[in-house]
């Protein structure tokens, strides 16, 4: 028996070696069966083509292409971006140029009409989706945000070494698509003060109006400080994105505080840019209140969507984050 399974042994192990070897040859690979299958696109709405088609997907099956249109319609274009990565058939419904043209009209209606329709031959091809990621413009979905930190040296009673304190500071911006923004100067945080920048808050929590210009990447803004001794607040912005269409920077070219009289101004809420317009930066119409050009807290403008400001990292304190670079 023992010499049986000697003589056994080495041509049963040979044949098992010789049927795994048969086995990886001749193993099913499903993908090598979708090699040379070309799977025809799903037509988008209102196309031309009459081939009937059948779309697998649930939710096309069930979602009219009317409704989805609709659904489309009342999305923003961020929000339009993002479904275009959904599947074949948003992509080609989302390229639909009426969804843009409506985003285009609303973003430089301050332009115009028929300069709208000028430039959109002139320069974008007469594509509604080009001029909106290639235009420069402002963002009004959200806040743009300036932090700004310095260095303050503290006295301490009783010590030979002073310590120092590092101090923080915020810019806030909204624009709104009417030619009118806010401003606040403060020291809290984003999701503190978002709930404040509106017109019908705005008063009660030291947020000031003014009005702003764009002209091709280049933001005039004008704010006035009310009082006894009304001062103009003068400020030259660059607009730039880190992405095709982003416009989530804003670059502070320079910021003036001048004097301005009470007969030119008659009210917070008066277009304050036309009447500073041509002012040079050393000019003042009021000689207690001279004209500074500031050259520190020139840090540029962040922009932070309404979704984000809960947790975007310019809510973090000092102690975790002393130094921010925009990029």
């Amino acid at each position: 028996m023992a010499s049986d399974f000697g003589l056994n042994a080495p041509a049963e192990l040979e044949s098992a070696l010789r049927l795994k070897t048969v086995q990886y040859f001749v193993t099913k690979r499903p993908w090598l069966d979708l090699y040379g299958i070309n799977v025809r696109p799903v037509a988008p709405v209102g196309s031309a083509s009459r081939k009937p088609y059948v779309d697998s997907a649930l939710i096309h099956r069930i979602l009219p292409d009317e409704l989805l249109f609709e659904v489309f319609a009342r999305m923003t274009p961020y929000n339009l971006g993002r479904a275009s990565c959904v599947c074949r058939k948003w992509r080609y419904t989302i390229r639909n140029p009426v969804f843009w043209r409506n985003a285009c009209l609303k973003a430089w209606q301050l332009s115009g009409l028929v300069e709208n329709y000028k430039l959109l031959q002139s320069k974008y091809e007469g594509s509604w989706r080009k001029m909106w990621l290639s235009r420069p413009r402002v963002r009004t979905d959200g806040l743009y945000v300036s932090r700004n930190t310095y260095i303050r040296v503290g006295v301490a009673e009783w010590k030979v070494t002073n310590p120092v304190h590092l101090v923080c500071y915020y810019r806030y911006m909204r624009f709104f698509p009417s030619g009118r923004f806010l401003y606040k100067n403060s020291s809290q945080k984003i999701k503190d003060v978002v709930k404040y920048m509106n017109f019908r808050l705005s008063k009660a929590e030291s947020v000031f109006s003014g009005h702003y210009t764009l002209t091709d990447d280049k933001v005039e803004t004008a704010v006035l400080y009310p009082g006894m001794r009304p001062t103009v607040l003068r400020i030259r912005l660059r607009l730039r994105g880190t992405t095709a269409g982003a416009n989530n920077r804003m670059d502070l070219l320079s910021l003036v505080t001048s004097g301005v009289n009470s007969d030119e101004v008659n009210g917070p809420d008066e277009d304050i840019l036309g009447v500073v317009e041509g002012w040079e930066d050393d000019e003042t119409h009021n000689p207690d209140v001279p004209a500074v050009s500031h050259r520190r807290g020139l840090q540029p403008f962040v922009f932070v969507p309404f979704e984000e400001v809960e947790t975007t990292v310019l809510n973090l304190p000092v102690e975790k984050m002393d130094y921010y670079v925009a990029g």
